[in-house]
């Protein structure tokens, strides 16, 4: 069969909703850059300019044509074999959204999807479609389903009322300031429009929401909402870290095996840990310095730009400033944890930093008869109130910024143990931190618990805990764990758990 007849029977098998998902994925906000093939140009009118004409027209001609164009430029694209083009990574999101949308093209060529993986060196784990979806997209997506059309005419006519932002756009003045949202398709295309707007407006990212929240509030919420949703619920899915599907992020593991009884059970832990929370894990036993930079090289690959987020388990010995490593060589904690940061495949999502190590001698000691022979180291700005805002700062757009972030936003930082004291460990068993720390977090899937709230539970289990000095003295003492957060939204664990077997759907 003709290709042109192919493609023309693919796009009137999908449905409008659909249609404008599929654009709307496949226009991704934040593909990488610079890029092979990316010359830079204003890309205004290729996102934004088909959705406005279907809102206006209520006709998805130029989304058709626009889905067409990609379509064929993947046909007569041929993979080069050396370097990532903007044409590879605009193919993986076009795949992985039809494939998220259950409308993928019997025409298209998934040994040119498989030749691009091999250029991004992506493992089998790696090469499941959902990994490739942006997580931030996703949850763009539940926000514009959970709300009915007369909600996203709402956000539309508050937005123009915005004459600062909207002055001079050409795209605004083609939808007009009244909407009929109701054709089916439309009211996900003038929400796709209003987000990538903002975006391109540089109004919000995927961790920077507020304009749209505020957008959001504006709504009544008896006509805005679909059954069952509420403003404040539509409002709180985006204050929480965009990690949706799996996986859940990149997690790393680095320990120091010599001289650290039970390390191989803190690998076990935190590798077994991290799968069921749907991470695609890498281990580094008896890391090195040079070890580090290694793999802090890897992680700048333009494949980790896929992934939502990311966490490291750092076990070794140490002391108040610094890490033992394998060679008997030290490292500055400090350099350490700022260092990876600012790696920019993880810019804007969330980076965990396990610090499991001592970080002194010093020890909150129990003394007392009763606690002789009693330890665990021997065995195993609220939207609204017009109140309270009357007697606030009037904060305006004009004095805020999202384009320039410090390199530590959006990190937390765990430790085992507060500054110049011991961090304890059980004769087999390791790190009883890492113990406690992965026992509750296997506890808490699918209970909606943040991170946040889990290393409070975590802080409260450790301190309970009696633990014993390895040495002659045989002190009793208590251990206290502690973070350091730099986290603009709140990390919720996911809500399913993710065996190892159920992640592999590559194309063959």
């Amino acid at each position: 069969m003709d290709e042109v007849i192919q493609v023309t029977q693919w796009l009137s098998s999908i449905p409008p909703r659909k249609k404008a998902k599929l654009f709307f994925f496949t226009t991704h906000a934040d593909a990488p850059s610079p890029m092979v093939g990316s010359n830079d140009v204003d890309t205004h009118e290729e996102t934004q300019l088909p959705l406005a004409t279907t809102v206006a027209l209520h006709n998805f001609k130029n989304i058709d044509e626009f889905l067409k164009k990609k379509v064929n430029t993947f046909s007569c694209y041929n993979v080069i074999e050396n370097e990532i083009t903007k044409t590879d990574y605009e193919y993986l999101r076009f795949y992985s959204a039809c494939k998220y949308l259950e409308v993928v093209p019997p025409f298209l060529d998934l040994e040119k999807i498989s030749a691009i993986q091999n250029k991004f060196e992506m493992t089998d784990e790696e090469r499941d479609y959902r990994l490739l979806l942006d997580s931030a997209d996703l949850v763009l997506e539940k926000v514009c389903d959970s709300l009915k059309p007369a909600g996203v005419s709402q956000m539309w006519t508050a937005l123009r009322k915005d004459r600062n932002l909207i002055r001079g756009v050409k795209t605004i003045d083609i939808i007009g300031f009244f909407v009929d949202p109701n054709p089916t398709g439309i009211k996900e295309c003038l929400f796709f429009f209003i987000v990538r707007f903002l975006q391109k407006a540089d109004k919000i990212n995927r961790v920077n929401t507020n304009r749209l929240e505020r957008l959001i509030a504006q709504c009544d919420e008896s006509s805005s909402c679909e059954e069952g949703k509420t403003i404040d619920f539509i409002i709180d899915s985006l204050r929480f870290y965009p990690t949706e599907l799996y996986p859940f992020g990149f997690c790393l593991i680095m320990c120091v095996i010599e001289g650290r009884d039970g390390a191989m059970q803190e690998i076990e832990k935190t590798m077994e840990i991290s799968r069921h929370l749907g991470m695609i894990t890498h281990t580094e036993k008896n890391p090195t310095k040079e070890t580090i930079e290694l793999v802090k090289k890897e992680l700048m690959k333009p494949k980790y730009q896929f992934y939502s987020s990311f966490t490291c388990w750092f076990m070794s010995h140490g002391d108040s400033n610094s890490m033992v490593l394998a060679d008997g060589e030290t490292i500055e904690r400090e350099w350490f944890l700022t260092s990876f940061p600012d790696i920019s495949t993880f810019q804007l999502k969330p980076k965990v930093f396990f610090m499991v190590s001592c970080r002194g001698a010093n020890k909150f000691s129990l003394k007392g008869d009763e606690f002789e022979g009693q330890s665990a180291t021997c065995d195993y700005y609220d939207i609204g109130s017009a109140l309270i805002s009357n007697r606030m700062l009037d904060i305006t757009d004009s004095v805020r910024d999202i384009s320039y972030v410090q390199p530590m936003m959006d990190t937390l930082v765990a430790y085992s143990t507060i500054l110049d004291h011991l961090s304890g460990r059980a004769n087999t068993h390791g790190s009883i931190y890492v113990d406690r720390a992965c026992v509750l977090m296997s506890e808490n899937i699918s209970r909606g618990r943040s991170l946040t709230e889990i290393l409070e539970h975590l802080s409260q289990d450790l301190h309970e805990i009696l633990q014993e000095t390895m040495d002659e003295d045989r002190i009793v003492y208590k251990q206290a764990c502690h973070d350091d957060s730099f986290f603009r939204k709140t990390l919720k664990l996911p809500y399913t758990r993710h065996p190892k077997e159920d992640v592999h759907s590559a194309p063959q």
